[in-house]
């Protein structure tokens, strides 16, 4: 028996209203606006996103060995062309794009936090 489970992922973010709404965009769901906490409800029960408004915030560099990264999120997808080109689109940069046969590229999302796009 596990001694809990798990509520929500929450992001420390600039702005999160507009953290929130990029990864709408990518994930679907709804965007419930508390102010200063911004919550992701996501379709089919998955875990919950969050973002919560953090003055100063400085995001994680990658790569960075001398820097934690904290942790960062895996996003699976069908198709990793269409789904760059979107996200791209949507405000994320590319961290890592040296090799483009694996099955997993790197980005940043509009705050700077990683996330990678991963072929289902």
């Amino acid at each position: 028996m596990a001694l809990a489970a798990l509520g929500t992922v929450v992001l420390d973010c600039p702005d999160p209203h507009a953290l929130a709404g990029f990864y709408a965009e990518v994930l679907g769901g709804t965007v419930e606006d508390q102010g200063d906490w911004v919550d992701l409800k996501l379709p089919g029960g998955a875990t919950p996103l969050a973002f919560q408004a953090a003055p100063g915030f400085v995001p994680p560099r990658w790569p960075a060995p001398d820097a934690s990264q904290q942790f960062h999120l895996d996003l699976s997808v069908e198709d990793l062309d269409a789904a760059e080109k979107a996200v791209l689109a949507l405000g994320a940069t590319v961290l890592e794009a040296e090799d483009r046969t694996r099955t997993f590229r790197v980005y940043a999302d509009p705050a700077g936090h990683p996330f990678c796009l991963c072929a289902c």
